[in-house]
Order: C-alpha cells, then structure tokens, then sequence
C-alpha cells in the first residue's frame, strides 16, 4: 500500500541525501525495496526531509522537487511498520 501511494506521488524524485539510482520510487520494485528498508528505521526521516523540498527550497523541477505531503506519508508509514512489528514481537512472546 505504501509502495503503490510513494510510486504515484514521489516518482520525480531522483536525488536527494539518501536517496539515490536504487532507492527511489521510480518503479515499483525499487520503491519496495526503498519502504523495506525504511520499515527497519533506516534515514526515514532523511528520506522524508528529499521528498518535501520545494522550489523555495532551490528543488530542481523533475529531479528534487516533493511536496508536503511527504510528511503525513511518512508519520504514517513509521506509524503502522512499527505497530506491525510490535504486533508480531508479542505475537512470538505469547
């Protein structure tokens, strides 16, 4: 779910501080792979922080530029990946 929304609204973002030609959102495979590895808690926020830059940042249209709704995305995406994991942390406890 997260992959498919980040697909649809991140996919000009090129470059950034972390993100680069393998984590992207340009296409689904690497967008999968971009949510995986931000589900463990790797740079999330650096990559929230490249997808909200705008022209009045100095973004490049078509290669930096985001939008401000990189910042619900990504609460939420942290939000539900770490819910999830804390789920299945009791579940192997119980």
């Amino acid at each position: 779910m997260f992959t498919i929304m980040g697909w649809f609204v991140f996919q000009d973002i090129l470059e950034g501080d972390v993100i680069s030609e393998l984590k992207n959102f340009t296409t689904f495979v690497n967008g999968f792979l971009l949510v995986f590895a931000l589900s463990t808690g790797e740079d999330w926020n650096k990559v929230m922080f490249d997808c909200t830059r705008t022209k009045a940042d100095g973004c490049v249209v078509g290669t930096n530029c985001g939008n401000n709704f990189a910042y619900l995305y990504f609460m939420m995406l942290v939000l539900v990946c770490s819910h999830v994991m804390l789920n299945l942390f009791i579940l192997v406890i119980i």
